[in-house]
């Protein structure tokens, strides 16, 4: 995606754990959601949309 992807505010779940294991962390840009695993922050993020991760979001939510 964008090279600006380090720039952006990166944040992970409250539900995360304090080990910092098996987490993502998510970043809002403009036009989509950022996505990276945290173990890794050098590789390369992917991007959905804010309408796909507001999905995402809902559904995971109700379980």
């Amino acid at each position: 995606m964008s090279s600006g992807t380090t720039t952006l505010a990166w944040f992970k779940s409250t539900y995360s754990g304090t080990q910092g294991d098996s987490c993502v962390e998510v970043a809002f840009a403009e036009q989509a959601v950022q996505v990276r695993d945290s173990k890794d922050a050098s590789r390369p993020a992917f991007a959905v949309s804010r309408e796909s991760w507001g999905e995402f979001v809902r559904f995971v939510s109700e379980r």
